[in-house]
């Protein structure tokens, strides 16, 4: 923490807005969330609170953290909660990144939807950049990262294997499979939009087709 403080991105923030421990949450989720992270976590939304109070207008909130470790997992989606019970009715935007091996995405990009593919320039960047610009597309390439997870919790919940390690950290065994559930059924969800199509909803375009006509019938009157 110290050097990251000292380093050139440490000035992006404020200097009394750091919050840390004296250990880490060693790759361990329940631990991140129940035990150690627990333990910060009021001093994390303390300085929430007080960002807050400096805002004349506040829209939302943005959480950038990895799911590979304990701590940004763990604590990460601790913060999540904590934020959204105290601001229930502001943005929540996370940025997590999942460890993954390299894949070819490009067939998983929804063809159903009209425009999938959003891209933005802006001819303000920020300062040392010549220009600024956004991608979004809709993909449901994320669906191999869970049933990746999913076939190896899987295996490994079946024998039991580690699990010690977060119930003595205050999980429940029943917490393991409620995820496992909730898993299985996030991609069932983004299967079914990956195997649907354009034929398969033969009324999205028809209503963009009545619309027309009515336009042109209003122009025409």
């Amino acid at each position: 923490m110290d050097s990251l403080r000292s380093g050139p991105y440490g000035r992006i923030f404020r200097p009394d807005n750091f919050v840390y421990g004296q250990s880490g949450a060693g790759n361990n989720w329940a631990k991140g969330h129940y035990t150690e992270g627990a333990e910060l976590v009021e001093s994390v939304i303390d300085v929430v609170r007080k960002e807050v109070e400096n805002c004349d207008c506040l829209q939302g909130f943005q959480l950038t953290h990895s799911l590979g470790g304990g701590t940004g997992s763990g604590m990460g989606t601790l913060i999540i909660s904590k934020v959204k019970e105290e601001y229930p009715d502001r943005i929540m935007n996370t940025y997590s990144v999942v460890p993954s091996p390299k894949d070819k995405n490009q067939s998983y990009f929804v063809e159903w939807i009209p425009n999938n593919i959003k891209t933005a320039v802006c001819d303000i960047p920020p300062r040392g950049l010549k220009m600024s610009a956004t991608f979004i597309g809709n993909n449901t390439a994320i669906q191999n990262i869970f049933k990746r997870i999913s076939e190896q919790f899987t295996v490994m919940f079946r024998r039991k294997a580690f699990l010690h390690w977060y119930t003595n950290e205050g999980m429940d065994e029943m917490e393991f499979t409620e995820a496992e559930s909730n898993m299985n059924d996030l991609i069932s969800e983004y299967q079914q939009y990956q195997d649907a199509s354009v034929e398969e909803d033969p009324d999205l375009y028809e209503d963009e087709e009545e619309g027309d006509v009515e336009v042109d019938q209003d122009l025409e009157q």
